[in-house]
């Protein structure tokens, strides 16, 4: 009985043996192709998403809507003041920055005597406004508006907003015309890409192509700043001409470069688009931006050990000045205050409060947190109007530093 229960046991690991040899055989077999290397799977072409291989059907979309702008003053004319744009010496600014025109030679006498500048823009209304840069039109009586069908238009209606480098030219045309719809240029991410259209060096309907370099760059070249970097190549002539994300909408206004030579080197700054809408629009409506007044000099508190002996939280905004008569001091605000919040929203660097600021409705009582002797206090504070001479000097003509 034994033997034969050894005998069974045997032939079933003979068995085992046997298909495991099996498997392992024709696993080798199977897998040789593999193991030796097989050629490489081809893809189609017309299974690469086209937006990898053209961007035509977005080019397509945009041109119409592009325009090219030529500055004119009149024969004599006594020209305004240019305002005056930051030094390359100037410490605050990134060594080598250039404004679009300024390296160049921008401007150009006519055969009438007319001073003469050329950029680009873009419409933003079928009804006939155009979106540009302030400092394409600066200073102008009046511009002509080239559209891509050869249609020109002369126009003295522009309105602009010097501090954020924006300006509007409506255009009185019969029927509708093709426009551009603006994205979300806070949607946009580091690496996304883009296109830059204008006219650079006068060469209309160009369209160029990069990536987002990077976010919210402050540059102090103006007042109110929200810059998107690309590396979409931008040169003179680009400037006012809209930064694209490839739906076709309009994500930034191309504006300035960092540039060693005044030409393109790949770092491309375009407006956001979010910043430029919110002013298009006011400038649609009145005709100027209206923006909130607090009254204070201030510095970002970045200090670590400063701000634990203050007891404010690091990244802060720290009072250095109170103008005299301003809401600031109406509402009890004291230098040295550290401000960590304005109506509601949280503030961490002087770019926010700036705007926030700007942006609080005016006349309207706001809460005002700050951190005083180490302690939270809560103020009330009325945004008053913004002073038109505001940010060209060191404090407003008709508000003066407080004595200390």
């Amino acid at each position: 009985m034994l033997l034969k229960e050894g005998t069974f046991a045997m032939k079933r690991w003979a068995l085992a043996i046997v298909c495991l040899c099996v498997g392992i055989t024709l696993g080798f077999y199977l897998a040789g192709p593999v193991l030796h290397g097989q050629p490489p799977v081809t893809v189609p072409p017309s299974a690469i998403p086209r937006e990898l291989t053209s961007y035509r059907d977005i080019v397509k979309k945009v041109l119409p809507a592009l325009v090219s702008i030529e500055s004119k003053a009149k024969p004599g004319a006594k020209r305004a003041t240019p305002r005056k744009r930051p030094s390359p010496d100037d410490p605050r600014v990134p060594d080598d920055l250039r404004r679009f025109f300024e390296d160049q030679p921008q401007q150009r006498e006519g055969e009438d005597g007319t001073n003469l500048g050329f950029g680009s823009g873009f419409l933003v209304d079928p009804s006939g406004v155009v979106l540009t840069n302030n400092h394409v039109v600066e200073n102008a009586d009046s511009v002509e508006v080239t559209l891509p069908d050869g249609r020109k238009f002369t126009s003295k209606d522009i309105k602009a907003d010097v501090k954020t480098d924006l300006a509007i030219v409506r255009l009185d045309v019969k029927g509708k015309l093709p426009y551009l719809e603006f994205g979300d240029s806070d949607a946009m991410e580091i690496g996304d890409r883009v296109l830059a259209a204008g006219a650079p060096f006068g060469l209309t309907g160009s369209v160029t192509h990069g990536i987002i370099s990077a976010k919210g760059r402050s540059l102090r070249m103006n007042m109110y700043e929200d810059f998107l970097q690309t590396d979409a190549a931008i040169n003179p002539g680009n400037s006012g001409g809209p930064l694209l994300n490839l739906e076709g909408k309009v994500i930034g206004i191309n504006s300035a470069i960092k540039s060693r030579s005044g030409g393109f080197q790949g770092v491309g700054l375009a407006i956001s688009s979010n910043l430029a809408r919110d002013i298009m629009a006011k400038l649609q409506k009145e005709g100027v931006v209206r923006r909130g007044y607090l009254g204070v000099q201030i510095k970002d508190l970045v200090d670590l050990d400063q701000a634990a002996k203050l007891g404010a939280p690091a990244g802060g905004v720290q009072v250095t000045t109170v103008f005299e008569e301003s809401p600031s001091e109406k509402a009890g605000l004291k230098e040295g205050d550290v401000i960590t919040s304005l109506g509601g929203k949280p503030v961490k660097e002087s770019r926010e409060l700036q705007m926030v600021v700007a942006g609080l409705p005016l006349g309207k009582p706001v809460e005002l947190n700050v951190v005083r002797d180490g302690k939270p206090r809560a103020l009330k504070v009325t945004i008053e109007e913004q002073p038109q001479d505001f940010g060209s000097t060191r404090a407003p003509t008709s508000r003066t530093p407080k004595e200390k």
